[in-house]
């Protein structure tokens, strides 16, 4: 088997397609030698091949936690891993990469919304998200206030950006040939840098 990463194949998509309409145990256990050939040992190529550059690497479990879900399919559709501040997830749609901060807790939210708010922080984020959507990045939140948060003004100039509960920015990939060759791991790279800027500023002005 390589030693280095050279994509990821099709039948890692193929396999997380088909673990969708037979998400169970027992067909999970069947196919388990499919899962860590095209799935996981890719993952952990690509983790090797990114870590002397953007950081530790972590592959997430792909057993769900189903203690308090209403969907209690055992298993997540997906392989995702994080990469330093970056995250990379594969899944029968394709691939995602890209960084920023998720659901933090309320007080490293009110950190974000300070930054957001200070005279020289918050015109800094303001141009790196506008850079990154310029250049075709999805920037976004997993949840917007419908009002102004407490403590700041509607005419704010940053609003819009106070209003955001948390800030991520990625590129989604469609399936293409070149997720299965060593082309795939300089797309990444190129996601991670570009987004670079959004976690040095999360880490200079708000912290981890």
């Amino acid at each position: 088997m390589p030693t280095e990463f050279s994509g990821f194949s099709p039948a890692a998509r193929r396999f997380f397609r088909d673990l969708a309409q037979h998400n169970n145990r027992d067909w999970f256990q069947t196919h388990k030698d499919i899962y860590e050939r095209a799935c996981r040992t890719p993952m952990q190529q690509l983790g090797e091949a990114l870590a002397p550059r953007f950081g530790p690497v972590k592959i997430k479990r792909i057993n769900r936690d189903t203690r308090f879900a209403a969907d209690k399919s055992p298993y997540k559709t997906r392989i995702s891993a994080t990469v330093g501040p970056n995250y990379v997830s594969l899944s029968a749609d394709g691939l995602y990469v890209g960084a920023g901060v998720y659901m933090p807790d309320s007080a490293t939210l009110e950190r974000f919304r300070g930054a957001i708010a200070a005279d020289v922080s918050g015109p800094r984020l303001a141009r790196i998200v506008a850079t990154l959507r310029r250049k075709g990045y999805d920037v976004a939140t997993h949840d917007t206030l419908t009002g102004t948060p407490r403590g700041y003004k509607a005419d704010h100039p940053r609003i819009e950006l106070l209003k955001m509960k948390d800030l991520f920015a990625g590129k989604s990939f469609k399936p293409a040939p070149w997720l299965a060759t060593k082309g795939a791991l300089n797309r990444i790279v190129k996601v991670m840098t570009d987004v670079k800027p959004l976690t040095e500023w999360y880490t200079q002005y708000v912290g981890r």
